[in-house]
């Protein structure tokens, strides 16, 4: 068998172990076979490129990075369904329907909390896949939704030209894996799968949107050339012969039959492997949807049965205390283990100290629990007629349950902090925050690594990972001598970085990555920066009095200094690099608001900070314009009465095109 043979037996071997995986949840291949025949793919096409196939499996790791998505117009447009948030409204909706048509049928299936999609196929080959958008234009999403791996990227005997709609989402436990990883990086956490599941489909780096485990289940045929169909349900049985992953449904005729569907789902929802808010009823027959035809927003043979969010009771058996990366003190309430909203909550955030004592939540007290957003378990109030009676008001330790350093309340804020420059709690988050992509961007050191090199006693700041050898790091890897040249060679790259990602990288309370450019333009070098005197830094803008104090405070530290000087020796630049050759924005500030469509907010930022403009978060009168998406809110009705010109999106992109 010839190279080109062996690739293309490679292709359909894996692809058929995918679908079985991913689709079917009927897995016929060991993940070690998997992952072998895989790596031979690999390397065959890497040899061959020329032999590598459209459908290769190799590609689902994403590919090179976009600039923007390009808007498509949609075919056949997405509509959205009516809410019904009663069976009283339910019934409502399918007497209607029933009156004037006797003989009807209705499909039952899950509301998928995701984001719903249009796939497009040509001669069987997925071309676009673009997002509902306003249900006319979307956004082309295409490189990452070929991350799904339950997407086929090939269809035999499909029609000429197919267009299929489904949801994305993100499955409960890729959800709990990501927000794993972004609490121990120390990053903000999703508030929901379905938010995340946008978050991730809208990533310019499809290698990102590959990173984070979405799935895909499809629930609708837009449009199928040269088929034709009698009833809904037939077209998902169409689709499931496709190899497509559909959604699965059920078919009534009477609305006592409907009902019990729609409250078994319901109870059904913690089972499911991905969160669903409701059940949609629709009109099985095709030839009946079209004669009940839609209104200018809704179909009027479809709506969406929208179900209550859960508040169930449960105990605080006890309060525990975490410390971050900034040594912020984060109290969490561990309840007794309650199913809510899909899951098993068996802790809920308390956030600071100030929401203890307003709610007065102690150890012992039965609270109301629900999901915030459906996913983040929060405390509603507290039972108190249940209350122990040897039970005492909880406040935040004096010490730090870590290293026991005295903790302190800030002057301006609700939280407590640790004091102590060397705890072990603070020294993870703090070297993973400046090798951080953001920071000082070197590749592959995440916080596995960091804790592994933090047990070896390797590392005991940030300056530590300029030290390290080959002998230091390799044991972490199973063969890794490898792994760990490459980890090495992006810490030696990591030194060239300009001196605006070392500023933000240091950790310094309220010095983020704005704030980090503009010091380091201001003082170009190092040196002159943590020389600077506290009334100076005053002077600069985006830096007032309490984050000059934050600053000075941190130079004047002894671990601060010992730290600087170990980076010097390293070889680390110290330097400001980054110039402005078209100072067009000079002088000029910017504010962003609503959702934008056309780019990122960091992607804005970039391009107007390299103009020379800068950008604010708030609006004032030396605003000199405010970009505005979609549903902008007081930022934007701020700058009407102020007069500040407001530009669209498409305004801002003329702008930085002239």
């Amino acid at each position: 068998m010839d190279h080109k043979e062996r690739i293309e037996q490679l292709t359909k071997v894996l692809n058929e172990a995918n679908y079985q995986y991913y689709v079917l949840d009927n897995p016929q291949m060991p993940d070690f076979e998997y992952d072998r025949l895989l790596r031979e793919l690999e390397l065959l096409e890497a040899e061959h490129p020329d032999f590598a196939l459209y459908n290769s499996p190799t590609k689902r790791v994403g590919g090179e990075a976009l600039s923007k998505f390009e808007k498509v117009e949609h075919l056949v447009p997405l509509m959205s369904l009516q809410d019904v948030f009663s069976l009283e409204e339910l019934e409502d909706f399918l007497q209607k329907i029933i009156y004037t048509h006797s003989e009807v049928s209705f499909t039952v299936e899950p509301k998928i909390d995701g984001l719903s999609v249009a796939l497009e196929y040509e001669d069987g080959v997925f071309v676009r896949g673009a997002t509902r958008g306003d249900g006319v234009i979307g956004e082309d999403v295409t490189e990452n939704l070929k991350t799904i791996r339950s997407i086929p990227m090939h269809i035999e005997n499909a029609p000429k030209k197919l267009i299929v709609r489904g949801e994305v989402y993100m499955p409960k436990k890729s959800f709990e894996k990501l927000n794993e990883r972004q609490e121990k990086e120390g990053k903000a956490l999703f508030a929901n799968p379905r938010n995340a599941a946008a978050g991730s489909l809208r990533q310019l780096d499809s290698k990102i949107a590959a990173q984070r485990g979405l799935d895909i289940l499809v629930f609708n045929l837009q449009y199928a050339e040269g088929v034709e169909f009698k009833t809904h349900s037939d077209t998902l049985k169409f689709l499931q012969d496709l190899k497509f992953k559909v959604v699965p449904w059920k078919v009534y005729n009477t609305i006592a039959d409907i009902h019990r569907e729609v409250l078994r789902i319901n109870e059904e929802r913690e089972s499911l492997s991905c969160d669903i808010d409701g059940a949609v009823i629709k009109v099985d027959e095709i030839a009946l949807r079209e004669e009940l035809g839609a209104t200018a927003k809704f179909p009027r043979w479809a709506a969406a049965y929208k179900y209550p969010p859960e508040i169930k009771p449960t105990v605080v058996e006890d309060i525990v205390v975490q410390v971050g990366r900034t040594g912020v003190l984060t109290p969490k309430a561990v309840v007794k283990p309650v199913r809510l909203a899909g899951t098993t909550v068996t802790n809920a955030t308390l956030h600071n100290q100030d929401f203890i004592s307003e709610r007065d939540i102690r150890i012992g007290d039965t609270v109301f629990i629900r999901k915030a957003g459906e996913i983040i378990p929060e405390i509603l109030e507290v039972d108190t007629g249940k209350r122990p009676t040897d039970s005492v008001p909880y406040f935040l330790p004096l010490c730090c349950p870590v290293c026991g350093a005295p903790t302190k309340k800030d002057d301006d804020g609700a939280f407590v902090r640790c004091t102590g420059s060397a705890c072990p709690a603070q020294i993870s988050r703090i070297i993973e925050h400046f090798v951080s992509r953001d920071a000082m961007d070197v590749e592959g050191f995440g916080s596995a690594i960091v804790e592994g090199l933090i047990e070896k006693d390797l590392l005991h700041s940030p300056a530590d990972i300029y030290s390290l050898t080959l002998e230091d790091i390799k044991s972490l890897w199973q063969n890794g001598d490898v792994a760990a040249k490459k980890l090495l060679d992006a810490i030696e790259r990591s030194k060239q970085q300009d001196l605006s990602k070392l500023i933000f990288a240091l950790g310094i309370r309220q010095v983020g990555a704005k704030t980090g450019k503009v010091l380091a333009q201001h003082f170009k070098t190092m040196d002159c920066f943590m020389n600077a005197a506290e009334e100076d830094l005053t002077q600069i803008p985006d830096v007032g009095a309490v984050t000059a104090a934050f600053i000075a405070e941190w130079f004047s530290q002894e671990e601060s200094k010992q730290m600087i000087e170990k980076l010097r020796s390293a070889g680390v630049n110290f330097e400001c690099n980054m110039s402005v050759s078209d100072a067009r924005f000079a002088g000029m500030t910017f504010v962003l608001t609503g959702a934008l469509t056309k780019f990122t907010r960091d992607e804005a930022s970039e391009k107007i900070e390299s103009f020379g403009g800068k950008v604010s978060g708030s609006v004032s009168k030396k605003t000199t314009y405010v970009v505005v998406g979609e549903n902008a809110g007081s930022k934007e009705r701020k700058a009407r009465e102020l007069e500040i010109p407001i530009l669209s999106e498409d305004e801002f992109l003329a702008l930085i095109s002239e």
